[in-house]
């Protein structure tokens, strides 16, 4: 986050403030004695919560001093760190660290760590519980400044979740290829059109990221930003979600179109096909296609992006369909208005889907775009269902963080040919 050792040197010299931690750091044989452990963890989470900041180990806090660390000893040091970013951090902390050389007074070379932590997409809990940083030292978050910072991170800030700056990301990162789908009618230069379509943000800073939307439609591998932005398929035998009658499974992966194309495909695999002869051979379907897919589009839409460790959950059964998506219902919307209001968490997410034409591999589902933006969705989820198995799809919100929908299967009774 400093362009040079240079640069670095002199915030040193300055001292620590918001975006500078130093710390000594001692062993008791092989292992690291100090910083303890959950002192570290705190003053890592608090740099994330706050801003964009690097804590160097190995240069004590107080002199100034380079003490360093010894070489054999630096990958011990860099475990340490890992372990508190993703063992002691919830949800756990993305960093970079660099080995450094730095010269101490009397002029000789000593190895430092050097860890960058850039302000998190998330707010981050330590042992200690919340803190960001003030100044040069670490403040627990009263309750209303962690209500208000989490609502800065909600999709009730004026930049949407979907179109905040991802940590570490660039416009490297975006596929050109994936990309032109949404810019290929502007003649501007690459990174003013990405921006005006929300695809780059511009950080406080003014760097530019990728933003989530960005990665979500045009990273070929976004789980690499937004680890939990993918689908857990599986195809149970039987009526019970066990792990022991699993027939298929897979974590679905890719752009947000790629996702839904994958879903649908592992639909087809496993979905039951009846045929009978009345007098010509009439092929029957377990669920209904254009239904399941309309679902598997709202869930990819709607569902709340800011949510970690919790991803879209796509289970199939011998008698029904769940579809589990993260996040309360958008808005006003209840369970029983959703097949009759219009409302959505993720307003470009939603656009740059209305924009994206249907892959061929989709088959006949009723739509030329992924989604059409005319609230029809959900009626076809739900008419199209009943008419196929003669039971209403039903929508359950499970602990006000999480929408179930269940769709119940056609009954597969084979009736014979003649």
């Amino acid at each position: 986050m400093f362009n040079s050792q240079e640069e670095l040197l002199q915030k040193m010299r300055l001292g620590e403030d918001t975006s500078l931690e130093l710390k000594a750091v001692r062993f008791r044989g092989d292992r690291v004695s100090g910083p303890r452990r959950d002192e570290l963890a705190d003053e890592l989470a608090a740099i994330a919560n706050t801003h964009d900041g690097v804590i160097v180990l190995g240069v004590d806090n107080k002199t100034r001093d380079i003490i360093g660390i010894p070489i054999d000893h630096l990958d011990v040091v860099e475990r340490f760190v890992y372990e508190i970013c993703n063992e002691s951090i919830t949800p756990p902390l993305h960093f970079r660290s660099f080995r450094l050389q730095l010269p101490d007074a009397t002029g000789n070379l000593r190895s430092v760590l050097n860890v960058e932590i850039p302000r998190s997409l998330f707010v981050h809990r330590s042992p200690g519980g919340y803190f960001f940083r003030q100044g040069s030292s670490k403040r627990e978050m009263p309750p209303d400044y962690l209500a208000r910072r989490s609502q800065q991170l909600s999709q009730t800030r004026l930049i949407r979740f979907e179109e905040q700056p991802v940590p570490q990301s660039g416009i490297e990162d975006l596929s050109q290829e994936l990309w032109t789908n949404y810019t290929s009618r502007s003649s501007e230069v690459d990174d003013i059109v990405l921006l005006k379509r929300g695809l780059l943000s511009k950080e406080e800073s003014g760097e530019m990221r990728a933003s989530v939307s960005g990665i979500l439609f045009c990273c070929r591998k976004p789980e690499h930003f937004l680890p939990n932005a993918y689908i857990e398929a599986v195809r149970y035998r039987g009526k019970k979600p066990d792990s022991n009658y699993q027939i298929d499974a897979g974590r679905i992966h890719g752009p947000l179109n790629q996702q839904i194309d994958q879903a649908m495909t592992f639909l087809r695999k496993n979905q039951t096909v009846s045929a009978v002869k009345i007098p010509h051979r009439v092929e029957t379907q377990q669920f209904s296609e254009r239904a399941v897919f309309e679902a598997i589009v709202n869930a990819v839409a709607h569902r709340d992006y800011s949510i970690f460790a919790s991803k879209i959950r796509f289970f199939m059964f011998e008698d029904r369909l769940e579809i589990y998506s993260p996040g309360a219902l958008p808005n006003t919307v209840t369970i029983d208005s959703i097949s009759l209001r219009q409302a959505t968490r993720n307003e470009l997410i939603t656009n740059l889907l209305a924009e994206t034409p249907v892959a061929e591999a989709v088959g006949d589902i009723g739509r030329t775009y992924y989604m059409e933006k005319r609230g029809e969705g959900v009626p076809i989820i739900l008419d199209e269902s009943e008419k196929l198995s003669g039971q209403k799809p039903i929508y359950r919100l499970i602990d006000d963080s999480e929408l179930m929908l269940t769709i119940f299967s056609r009954s597969m009774k084979r009736v014979d040919e003649h």
